[in-house]
């Protein structure tokens, strides 16, 4: 099978496309033929130092395929199947970046006849991160769905990003009021194509006051991408007992907590990294994540926000680097 490894951490020129053996599935296992592998930020930060710990490794934590064969002991998936991948490099050296590629049958998720492998392949880092910022609040709700998130209103950072706009079309769905913040006109598009009520330009004026004018008693969930830069605004509109979730570092690796504003309003951080949330979470997650693709209320493509960018196979090295230029939308790669 073909598949794109690198065998030391670096710029994406370490990539290469190179012939291996293909693995058979142990078990408890499946083995997936890609058709759409998803790249994320973490997978070129994974290839370009940030973790390592094998000799080599095929990128790719997010994909989308058919199954093509499963080991002993799994129910629930069979040859044949439409499925979506979560974590597939995580824990292990080979990820999506291959024509073929053996997992866990419990980050193997049946994809819904509504979703093609486009959105497949685009649902696993983002969607995931997306779900768990939106349901970390105190009081809850644990869970997404219509009315989940009736009378809340949510805070997107970035919202042209791909974890932002699954938290808009996700806190949409559950029936949130959806404001979010942008850097230029440009986005602005894309968060109100994704569903955002409200769009806020935080190059334009002063960004808190305008979301205190949309939400006068602050924001119940703020979804944070960049805390470093974000944190004090994100303290003067959160609402009492209201939760900061945040998943990203872009912007700096530390920030000060003002102890006094933050304590007076009984405000709740909730950090999140994908990678140790717990096999429950993250299947709770997949589950409302298809029931929303089922209702139409998770999609990709221009219309809703994201902008898709193709790659084939041999281009990997290209895919990556476009998603460290800050590409936006969804880089894609066309494996099979």
């Amino acid at each position: 099978m073909r598949a794109v490894v690198y065998s030391q951490t670096g710029p994406s020129s370490v990539l290469s496309l190179v012939e291996r053996d293909v693995a058979e599935p142990g078990p408890g296992e499946v083995r997936v033929r890609v058709v759409r592998s998803g790249v994320n930020p973490t997978d070129w930060k994974f290839r370009a130092g940030m973790s390592q710990g094998y000799d080599e490794v095929v990128p790719g934590q997010d994909g989308a395929g058919v199954v093509d064969a499963v080991g002993e002991g799994v129910d629930g998936l069979s040859v044949g199947d439409r499925v979506w991948l979560i974590l597939a490099q995580h824990g292990r050296a080979y990820g999506t970046a291959a024509e073929l590629t053996v997992q866990p049958a419990g980050l193997v998720v049946r994809l819904p006849a509504e979703a093609d492998f486009d959105l497949g392949a685009s649902l696993g880092v983002p969607a995931v991160t997306a779900h768990r910022a939106l349901t970390a609040a105190e009081g809850g709700p644990t869970r997404l769905g219509p009315g989940a998130l009736e009378g809340r209103t949510v805070l997107v950072a970035g919202g042209a990003g791909a974890v932002g706009n699954a938290a808009i079309q996700l806190a949409r769905w559950s029936g949130a009021t959806v404001v979010t913040t942008v850097s230029s006109d440009e986005k602005a598009v894309l968060a109100r194509a994704a569903g955002a009520q409200h769009v806020v330009n935080y190059r334009e004026g002063d960004t808190a006051a305008a979301i205190l004018e949309i939400a006068p008693d602050g924001v119940d969930i703020v979804v944070e991408v960049a805390p470093a830069q974000n944190n004090e605004l994100d303290v003067a509109v959160t609402k009492n007992r209201g939760t900061i979730a945040i998943y990203a570092n872009n912007g700096g690796d530390s920030f000060v907590v003002e102890i006094r504003p933050t304590f007076s309003r009984n405000l709740r951080y909730q950090f999140l990294l994908l990678y140790t949330l717990g096999a429950d979470l993250v299947t709770a997650a997949a589950q409302d994540i298809n029931a929303a693709i089922v209702a139409g209320a998770l999609r990709v493509g221009e219309e809703v926000g994201v902008p898709l960018h193709h790659y084939a196979l041999e281009d990997t090295a290209a895919a990556h680097q476009a998603v460290e230029d800050g590409a936006v939308g969804k880089v894609l790669i066309d494996v099979g």
